[in-house]
């Protein structure tokens, strides 16, 4: 058994999102969203669950931040709704809206937890969708207010901010495969997506430094980095394919790399970039959060659109069918560490500095009759990837924080509530909250006793 060692100053936290956890579908001034639009299209969602009353945590968050802190976390990642803060897209702000999160970070400082806001994790106001959403040029310009929108009400009380979490599901799961709202399959549209995401980041990161807040802001990608399936030339140009696709091309424009040749040259893939486009998405960030679940085999297939597919692997999986790939992570850490050391033209140093935003277990857990939730296999995948890295640190990698995803079972997008993320069990019925053993692994953990 060996100890899991970190920093005195690594940053323990732990994520949830808006729709996911909130509720209050009708309450405060909220409009409608994306979600609530997808989640009553028939069979888009399951059983055609949606986040309108979620686990409550709307009214319910000063119970959730007690326990937070009885756990010993230091950090909440939480992100603000768009249709609390500006109900119709743009326009008029909702004073409601704001003062719930204004309360909502009070209650954290508390208990000297800090306040990590995402800006937008993907409840974007149906009124923007029904207008073109990411796929239209127009939705910059009113992320863009709306973020000022955010700086200028709640920037005496955040302490760190995230633009956008994980593009490649804005993206791609929106709009070009159309499994998250607004389901749309178009590939056109979802490049498009991709660059208006991208500038919109860099719209924000750019009016931010104009606001003399000292918080550090950075962005949440989900990096796919797909390991070649075997040795062979044919398969490891197929991972150079999946990764530039699906990662490069939202990480490279904001670091000041440009869009990857591979999807501009060799796929003939567009992008709608104007001029001053690429300066303006390529903003100096303070930190860059990392999303980790898994890592998947890729080969070669000239037949594919993109010249590359998915093949099987051997590892266990979580109830998403994910496989436990610890390795993974250390490969992805190690292949961002160093693209950080070149961002904006910079060389050598120790690159930005990550955090991993999210990493988290999907488990059928249920409270059994002791009264608690024995989740083994959860604590088993965080001990493996928590030992990565505490290796990496040791090893130079500019890692400064981890958060666990999620502080709550919560709404799970498509799959509505038969996926728990969660550390702490939430009964959907009554409410009830229950921390299932894998919340006390952290509280030891955090407190310097973890073990692997």
């Amino acid at each position: 058994m060996h100890q899991l060692k970190f920093p005195a100053d690594f940053v323990w936290g732990t994520a949830t999102a808006s729709y996911q956890v909130e509720g209050a579908g009708h309450e405060g001034g909220r409009s409608e969203c994306i979600w609530d639009t997808f989640s009553r299209r028939p069979g888009a969602v399951y059983a055609g669950e949606s986040g309108e009353v979620a686990c409550d945590q709307y009214h319910r968050y000063a119970g959730d931040i007690a326990l937070m802190a009885e756990l010993g976390f230091k950090s909440y990642r939480f992100s603000i709704a768009w249709p609390r803060i500006i109900p119709t897209g743009t326009g008029k702000v909702n004073p409601e809206g704001v003062a719930y999160y204004r309360k909502l970070c009070e209650e954290l400082h508390k208990y000297n937890i800090k306040a990590c806001a995402t800006i937008y994790h993907w409840d974007l106001p149906q009124v923007l969708e029904d207008k073109g959403g990411w796929a239209e040029r127009s939705i910059t310009a009113a992320y863009e207010e709306y973020a000022k929108v955010c700086f200028k009400e709640l920037g005496d009380l955040v302490d760190q901010w995230i633009t956008i979490n994980e593009p490649f599901c804005v993206a791609y799961l929106g709009y070009y495969f159309g499994v998250h709202a607004p389901g749309i399959q178009d590939l056109q549209k979802a490049l498009n997506a991709v660059h208006h995401v991208n500038l919109a980041h860099g719209l924000a990161v750019k009016a931010y430094r104009k606001t003399g807040l000292a918080a550090p802001i950075g962005i949440t990608w989900n990096p796919s980095t797909p390991r070649p399936a075997t040795s062979s030339r044919d398969d490891l140009k197929a991972s150079l394919y999946a990764r530039a696709f699906e990662t490069e091309v939202f990480m490279f424009p904001c670091l000041g790399k440009g869009y990857p040749e591979i999807v501009t040259k060799d796929l003939k893939l567009k992008f709608p970039v104007k001029p001053g486009d690429m300066e303006n998405i390529a903003q100096k960030i303070d930190f860059i959060g990392v999303n980790f679940y898994n890592e998947t085999p890729v080969a070669w297939d000239k037949k594919a659109k993109l010249k590359y597919s998915g093949r099987p692997f051997w590892q266990d999986t979580s109830e998403m069918g994910w496989p436990l790939t610890p390795g993974g992570l250390e490969r992805q850490l190690l292949w961002i560490s160093g693209i950080s050391k070149t961002a904006f033209g910079s060389s050598g140093g120790e690159g930005i500095p990550i955090y991993i935003t999210e990493n988290g277990y999907a488990r059928n857990d249920q409270v059994e009759r002791d009264g608690r939730v024995h989740d083994r296999e959860r604590i088993e995948y965080t001990r493996e990837h928590l030992a990565v890295c505490g290796d990496l640190v040791k090893r130079g990698v500019n890692l400064k924080g981890y958060y666990a995803w999620s502080f709550l079972d919560n709404f799970e997008w498509a799959w509505g509530y038969t996926r728990r993320f969660g550390i702490c069990h939430v009964d959907y019925l009554t409410q009830q909250r229950t921390l299932k053993d894998s919340a006390y692994f952290f509280r030891d953990t955090i407190a310097g006793f973890g073990e692997w």
